[in-house]
């Protein structure tokens, strides 16, 4: 069940463009059991009809149970117009900000939806930016909307969650705020705070790069992991063995990241973006890239180094983009399945949490594969007896494989 919380003292009226996804909904969710009367505005309808139907139409942890709740509260409404943002008390946009295919950001799907919010929008509401944006964004919003004559206090929020974690960790983790004007920071900061977060606050261009800074660096970090384990690995070391060794207790070693894929809809963009900014010179970032892009193409060719997989059945074990998640967006599991088919005789991926027609199921993977590749440390996994050759850059499953220190295959 979720965490019991504090109703709000100033119940307001909140909307969320973009709310039926990752982001937004979850934060609906608990900007509803606290109180407010939350609208998601969302142009996929068949998502707002299982969300109306009390399905969750992603894996949220204690989301399943706090969705009922929310929908019986009469408080809690669903919509593919924009029209009753004008009724609102907060507005919140929480839409995804892609790059381009020159790996720049697109800039037009924000401006297109902005633009129609900012059309329904009247004197004294609250705007949260809640997306990763461009530095310099919200100040050129600020200036769109001065220019249309609105008093709407622009602010940037940017969120930090992680994904599958977002009900429990909003008021644990620091809320960012920035705004326009001080009294859009204030209205922003109020706003937060009422949550019960502790609230940090910057100029936007600060939390701009304080959100894209956050990912990049991650990104980064795992990149050095990776990197590390591709030069243990063409040593024949156990990258495994030297991360135990150089971490235990050792207290300046403590964020040296295990190897494993950097996937997902965010790390990877932002760090591009962030590049961008800086007139395409982040060679940290762009180094990353080619790391953690290039470490598929690499396990496979340690393979064909041992094995004649042309053939051999090889089986993925998790297609997400991380552990206990079904979300698939850019993970590398998918890019390994795409080097695999060129390589092998069959490949057959399973996953627990995506559904996929083309996926068989775990004990059909064990059985039929002759090599497994751990794809997402799902914690099915975990336990798992294996018998057959593994290759686990992750170092997740427990040490019932067999001994072989050379790629554990």
């Amino acid at each position: 069940m979720p965490p019991s919380r504090s109703t709000v003292v100033h119940p307001l009226r909140v909307a969320i463009v973009g709310g039926g996804g990752h982001i937004g909904l979850p934060l609906g969710l608990f900007l509803c059991d606290v109180g407010h009367t939350v609208t998601i505005v969302d142009t996929n309808s068949q998502g707002l009809e299982d969300i109306a139907a009390g399905r969750m139409p992603f894996h949220e942890r204690g989301a399943d149970e706090l969705l009922p709740g929310c929908l019986a509260s009469g408080r809690f409404h669903l919509t593919t117009q924009v029209t009753p943002l004008r009724g609102q008390d907060v507005v919140i946009v929480t839409i995804g900000t892609p790059v381009d295919e020159y790996l720049d950001p697109n800039i037009r799907t924000f401006d297109r939806v902005l633009g129609g919010v900012l059309d329904q929008m009247r004197d004294g509401q609250l705007l949260i930016i809640r997306s990763t944006v461009f530095p310099g964004v919200t100040e050129r919003l600020g200036r769109q909307v001065a220019e249309r004559g609105l008093n709407v206090h622009v602010t940037y929020c940017p969120e930090r969650i992680a994904q599958g974690q977002a009900l429990e960790e909003f008021t644990k983790l620091p809320q960012l705020v920035s705004g326009c004007t001080p009294e859009a920071t204030q209205h922003a900061f109020a706003f937060f705070s009422e949550l019960g977060a502790e609230v940090i606050e910057l100029t936007t261009v600060e939390a701009e790069l304080a959100k894209l800074f956050s990912n990049s660096y991650r990104y980064i970090n795992f990149a050095v992991s990776n990197q590390f384990y591709m030069l243990a690995e063409r040593h024949g070391a156990d990258f495994e063995r030297v991360h135990e060794a150089v971490t235990r207790n050792y207290p300046r070693m403590q964020g040296f990241a295990r190897a494993g894929f950097a996937g997902g809809p965010c790390l990877l963009k932002d760090t591009m973006q962030l590049a961008s900014f800086n007139h395409n010179l982040l060679t940290l970032g762009q180094h990353a890239m080619m790391i953690n892009e290039g470490l598929p193409r690499f396990l496979v060719d340690q393979l064909k180094a041992s094995r004649n997989l042309r053939n051999e059945t090889v089986g993925v074990l998790g297609m997400a983009f991380k552990g206990n998640c079904d979300d698939p967006r850019s993970s590398l599991s998918y890019k390994l399945r795409k080097v695999l088919t060129l390589e092998c005789r069959r490949v057959l991926c399973t996953d627990p949490y995506i559904q996929d027609p083309e996926f068989v199921s775990l004990d059909d993977c064990l059985v039929q594969s002759d090599v497994l590749i751990l794809g997402a440390c799902h914690n099915d996994y975990r336990d798992l007896q294996i018998n057959k050759p593994l290759v686990d850059v992750f170092g997740f499953i427990r040490p019932h494989k067999i001994e072989n220190p050379k790629s554990k295959i």
